[in-house]
């Protein structure tokens, strides 16, 4: 017979590669996964975004001011008043598996005002 250490190690190994070969699984069916998800974007007014039925995803979004100077192609700063800029709304979608995925659309031809309201 076997002893109880011997038999433990065969299952534990037997379970380890188990486990591999569903990571290497889930790795390989994350590459036939395209994602391509679609924004618009206009500032009237706060939307709150709502979670897609078949998504269990964390999705980071967030808007970049971005403006050209003589000294620089890009710039992002606080001091933007009256300046023509273009919008930049990148996102980043992390699901609870797989590859994090990023994007961005750039929206150009805004003029922020000249004073705050």
């Amino acid at each position: 017979m076997h002893s109880f250490g011997y038999r433990a190690n065969a299952l534990v190994t037997f379970a380890v590669t188990i486990l591999a070969l569903l990571c290497a699984m889930a790795t390989l069916s994350d590459n036939l996964n395209v994602a391509a998800p679609t924004a618009r974007i206009e500032v009237l007014n706060i939307n709150w975004f709502q979670r897609q039925p078949n998504g269990n995803d964390e999705v980071f979004v967030f808007v970049a001011a971005e403006y050209e100077t003589p000294q620089n192609s890009l710039n992002q700063g606080s001091n933007l008043l009256g300046k023509e800029v273009n919008l930049t709304l990148h996102w980043h979608v992390m699901p609870k598996t797989g590859k994090m995925f990023a994007d961005r659309i750039v929206m150009t031809g805004y003029r922020l005002p000249e004073d705050h309201r």
